[in-house]
């Protein structure tokens, strides 16, 4: 059975914010620990029927970035029922919401231009 690690390094401020977060993991190109801005790990806590979350940002990342971020992580949940389950339904409802929020965000950037 193959097996693969993924390791995160947060360093927090004196008030436990994020200050930089580093990662690697053993399937990943390159070697050795990259930076990135936002972390948002869920896992499903099969003793309690629920969602477990952890959504960490740094300092470094801008409101549009995070938005972004997040309309990326609900398309590739689209993605990912599509494939697990095979229901199209879903799957179509949370792009068109994606949709919806890329011409959201999209226009209310041009406003603040």
């Amino acid at each position: 059975m193959k097996k693969s690690d993924i390791k995160f390094q947060i360093a927090l401020d004196e008030q436990n914010i994020p200050k930089e977060i580093l990662w690697e993991a053993s399937d990943k190109e390159g070697e050795g620990l990259e930076a990135t801005k936002s972390i948002s790990l869920n896992v499903w806590d099969n003793l309690n029927q629920s969602t477990l979350r952890i959504d960490l940002w740094t300092d470094e990342m801008s409101v549009v970035e995070m938005k972004r971020f997040y309309i990326d992580v609900i398309g590739g949940m689209a993605q990912t029922i599509l494939t697990s389950t095979g229901d199209e339904y879903m799957s179509e409802e949370m792009k068109d919401l994606c949709d919806r929020l890329v011409k959201h965000v999209n226009e209310e950037n041009a406003k603040n231009k």
